[in-house]
């Protein structure tokens, strides 16, 4: 059970694919593309190589919980990652996701260049690690 995460962007997105047990977080990757039929290729060509079962995304909420701005365009790429690759996303909470992502470059010394080539894979790490902890935390 392969689990694949998507942190969708503007102009990059962040991928994320769990270990073949689906436990741990194992290989990143960023879609760097603002056509969201690239991005939904790509998307279709990783979950076909790495045999992926499960889908989770990042889902934009304002602090207070509820639904950002962005919402109804990423419910409708979701949708769209649906009818591409056969798999229903779960729709995740990404508070905080890209300002950890960022935290975490700096800290480990990458320039601001650096950071905005990797943020979004970082980003949807930690996507897949909140999701893997909830999954562990069920079962």
């Amino acid at each position: 059970m392969r689990i694949m995460a998507i942190d969708y962007g503007d102009a990059h997105t962040g991928v994320a694919l769990s270990d073949p047990t689906g436990f741990l977080t194992g290989t990143t990757t960023t879609i760097h593309s603002r056509k969201a039929e690239v991005v939904l290729e790509e998307l279709q060509k990783l979950v076909q190589e790495y045999q992926v079962t499960e889908l989770v995304m990042g889902f934009p909420r304002n602090m207070d919980g509820t639904e950002g701005p962005r919402a109804q365009l990423y419910r409708e790429f979701a949708q769209r990652v649906e009818e591409a690759t056969g798999l229903k996303p779960v729709l995740w909470d990404e508070r905080r996701t890209t300002v950890d992502a960022h935290r975490i470059l700096f800290e480990a010394g990458k320039n601001a260049k650096k950071r905005k080539k990797t943020v979004d894979a970082v980003a949807a790490s930690l996507i897949l690690e909140g999701y893997l902890d909830r999954r562990r935390l069920q079962g």
